[in-house]
């Protein structure tokens, strides 16, 4: 177990009775910024309590005399507090005057890509299975702490409900259940005249996952090939398998450079032909930090000219953001693949190690930049997604 995850186990209160100890927080967090919070305003109509830092401390805890928290398990309850501390940071970096009135647009994103940056690598919370699961959870709950709030209002609640906790298959401590008790610790932590409503929202939502059977682990598809037509949006019965018409499959990896793809792609795919984005770099003599509008461009093309022949092959590049991968997986599927994410991970310093002896080394400084924009990928992403250390 991580030295981070001992020492966040030892600041988790015993009882409701016992002090949070907020100074040994301090220091442990110091890194993501965390006393920042304690000079960001928030909107008093919604937070009567104050900075961002008082209102946290009111969310703690209520959390920590939550009766259900108490029943948490040691390590679920680990990452519920650690979540509960964080899940505001991100309004350090996003609060504003708008029209008048304070607001923090798209804080829990952007709170959950700076949780995701400290603990990884001020932390190293990465390169193993159970650091990614810790890190993991405590991301997925400061990424969607609002939505049980929120969920009733959505196009297709039981949907969504189903699409959040499928969060539990890759990352198996998260539940709907757990975030909804970060998200009523939250709503007891303001000061405001629209608490009752808020709490009301939430326990709607805990119905609505209840009846979507998905409150304490994720909804069972009968198969993958189901589950990604449900959570894609196709209008299919969820419990009902669909015949899987793909013809095979195209393997995208993902992760950051030097994590070590080559050599495991080497290891597991050799049978496969591979459209490599570092490979065609070195083809047409393009430096990574050179525009990569033709890099793009070829290796679309051979990757079509695979799909028109219905050729299984691996798609190999970082893919570290969504909005890449899922631009890429609607191009396989609309050519009648299956899509497989392999996201591979290996520790801070042998991933250095890894790119530093790359003919083509990344910059650090470019790696950097590359983590704070990462998202690992989720099973709503694709027929099939794995989280893979090497």
């Amino acid at each position: 177990m991580s030295n981070f995850i001992e020492e966040i186990e030892r600041c988790v209160p015993a009882s409701s009775a016992d002090e949070i100890p907020w100074d040994e927080l301090e220091r442990l967090l110091a890194p993501i910024g965390f006393s920042a919070m304690k000079t960001t305003p928030q909107n008093p109509i919604y937070h009567g309590e104050g900075d961002v830092y008082a209102h946290t401390r009111r969310v703690c805890r209520e959390l920590i005399e939550a009766p259900a928290f108490r029943e948490t398990p040691r390590r679920r309850k680990t990452e519920l507090f650690l979540a509960a501390v964080l899940h505001d940071v991100g309004k350090v970096k996003t609060t504003r005057m708008e029209d008048g009135a304070l607001t923090s647009p798209g804080h829990a994103s952007t709170g959950s890509r700076t949780v995701r940056e400290f603990l990884w690598r001020d932390c190293g919370l990465c390169g193993t299975p159970d650091a990614i699961a810790f890190r993991e959870t405590v991301c997925a709950l400061v990424r969607f702490h609002m939505l049980p709030g929120r969920l009733i209002e959505s196009d297709d609640p039981e949907r969504k409900a189903r699409e959040i906790a499928a969060y539990g298959e890759l990352a198996p401590d998260f539940s709907w259940n757990l975030l909804a008790a970060l998200t009523e610790a939250d709503a007891k932590g303001r000061i405001s005249e629209k608490i009752d409503d808020a709490l009301t929202r939430i326990r709607l939502s805990g119905i609505v996952a209840e009846e979507a059977l998905c409150a304490d682990a994720p909804y069972r598809f009968p198969d993958a090939f189901t589950r990604r037509a449900y959570l894609s949006g196709r209008d299919v019965a969820p419990g009902q398998p669909l015949y899987d018409d793909c013809w095979g499959e195209v393997l995208m990896t993902s992760g950051l450079p030097g994590t070590g793809k080559d050599f495991w792609l080497r290891k597991n795919r050799p049978d496969l032909p591979t459209v490599s984005l570092d490979g065609i770099r070195k083809e047409l003599r393009v430096a990574p930090t050179d525009g990569q509008g033709r890099v793009a461009q070829v290796a679309e093309e051979r990757a079509k000219e695979l799909l028109r022949n219905k050729r299984p092959f691996v798609w190999n590049a970082t893919n570290l953001t969504r909005d890449i991968r899922q631009k890429l997986v609607r191009l396989f599927e609309r050519y009648g693949a299956r899509v497989r994410i392999v996201y591979l991970e290996t520790d801070w310093a042998t991933r250095i190690a890894r790119n530093a002896g790359r003919e083509s080394a990344v910059p650090e400084n470019a790696v950097e930049r590359m983590l704070e924009k990462t998202v690992l990928p989720t099973l709503d992403e694709a027929q099939y997604v794995e989280w893979i250390c090497v």
